[in-house]
């Protein structure tokens, strides 16, 4: 069974940080490369960042660039989101999905080009 399970969300202060994490299971770890993306209250669901799995290379949306850094350890087939500087619109349900190796580079903020979801955690920011 495909699995992405997705943690780490909370309640924390603006200004605070938190660690997501996503850990894979079902699937050939190795043959995706992983994005993150969020959907606030009454908002579509939006590309935050992605990274690739044979070059690293990361990818981030002009929204969070210089406070989110996105991180992989294939050993553990888990991919990390580090947010800094937390603001109350960064207030979503977090999910992370899979998306075909090589694609990070040209679909990494599609959300209908990534083929296995995670449940979402919750990241709550309080002003």
């Amino acid at each position: 069974e495909v699995q992405l399970q997705a943690s780490g969300g909370g309640l924390v202060q603006a200004g605070g940080s938190l660690r997501l994490s996503c850990a894979a299971s079902g699937f050939t770890f190795d043959d995706y490369d992983i994005g993150w993306f969020r959907q606030a209250p009454g908002k579509e669901r939006e590309g935050v960042s992605c990274i690739g799995t044979s070059d690293g290379i990361a990818h981030y949306a002009d929204s969070v660039k210089g406070r989110f850094t996105i991180s992989r350890d294939n050993v553990k087939n888990t991919v990390y989101l580090q947010i800094d500087s937390l603001k109350p619109e960064d207030t979503a349900v977090y999910y992370c999905a899979a998306l075909t190796l090589g694609r990070a580079g040209y679909y990494c903020f599609l959300a209908s080009m990534y083929d296995y979801w995670g449940q979402g955690t919750l990241v709550t920011v309080s002003s």
